[in-house]
């Protein structure tokens, strides 16, 4: 476990030599990656969030490519497409942007859900099928999308189907005024992501993910998630609750955590503290939930207060 914590203290270094603050979004992005999930960032433009998936990438020394989503983006434009080769008269698959290892899907719901559900196998399967030919996607793979609010005029919701596939969301709400001087600062000349170097080596990853899913979580803890996502399917203002996804989302990303912190179990901490970044949006509250204000964070709260804990 101290492995798992010197490398990801690394990352962590890096990053934040680029992104200032924010090191709660930072800690979601090392547990996505350890997980081998896929992450969607929520908020409005200019908060850093392109910038923190290019420091990401770079720091892992990982293949990386963006992806700007715009409402005239075709699945092909994503996948790849086969253009016939009138030399060897035979087809040829030309790969998409999506054969990465670390794809910046940038403003996600700015495309039609047609080109969104272009990305449902990739990231369930690492695989694409074009043309009913299959290709495998490199390792390690993981998709950072981001969002502005769906309230944005030119959005598409994402569907459920979609959203349930990410393992964590996140928001990375606006700086401090110390940290946005600081900011200032850092830009004022050259930007900070010139001189970053790769933290290690994608070895050293693969090697990582493996050991996370290694940690032992008990019985007890198991019961404990499980009560929790069936606490979100019979909440009286929810339509749809969290699936049996979301349960192994909250069982990985609690594994996760524990190795950050150097343990090779994961204690009831670690479940409370990520059941809000990986299950609130895998809920569908009901219209008149809506018309009250309440949100989908506020349901997973009262849930984790009505659940016991029996260890």
């Amino acid at each position: 476990m101290k492995r798992i914590q010197e490398l990801a203290a690394k990352l962590r270094e890096n990053i934040q030599a680029v992104i200032v603050g924010k090191s709660n979004v930072v800690e979601l992005i090392l547990i996505s990656l350890l997980c081998q999930g896929h992450m969607l960032l929520e908020d409005v433009p200019g908060m850093g969030k392109t910038m923190l998936v290019r420091t990401l990438a770079k720091s892992l020394g990982c293949s990386f490519k963006r992806i700007q989503f715009t409402p005239d983006l075709l699945p092909s434009d994503i996948l790849g497409v086969s253009i016939f080769n009138q030399k060897t008269h035979e087809f040829e698959f030309r790969a998409g942007p999506v054969m990465a290892q670390i794809v910046l899907a940038d403003e996600i719901n700015r495309t039609s859900p047609r080109t969104q559900a272009s990305l449902l196998e990739c990231m369930e399967e690492e695989q694409i099928t074009v043309d009913g030919v299959t290709y495998k996607l490199p390792r390690p793979f993981m998709i950072l999308a981001t969002q502005n609010p769906i309230e944005y005029e030119g959005t598409f919701p994402l569907p459920e189907a979609q959203m349930d596939r990410f393992l964590i969301k996140a928001h990375l709400g606006y700086p401090t005024y110390n940290e946005e001087i600081e900011i200032l600062e850092r830009l004022e000349k050259k930007h900070p992501i010139g001189i970053i170097e790769q933290a290690f080596d994608i070895t050293d990853l693969l090697d990582l993910q493996e050991k996370v899913a290694e940690i032992h979580i008990d019985d007890s803890l198991k019961d404990y998630i499980v009560k929790i996502v069936q606490g979100t399917r019979s909440y009286p203002g929810v339509a749809l609750g969290a699936s049996p996804r979301g349960s192994l989302a909250l069982m990985k990303t609690g594994k996760a955590k524990a190795g950050l912190n150097g343990r090779d179990y994961v204690i009831p901490d670690d479940i409370k503290a990520l059941a809000l970044p990986t299950l609130a949006h895998r809920i569908v509250l009901k219209p008149e939930t809506h018309l009250k204000g309440k949100k989908a964070e506020e349901i997973i709260e009262e849930v984790l207060g009505q659940v016991p804990l029996d260890v």
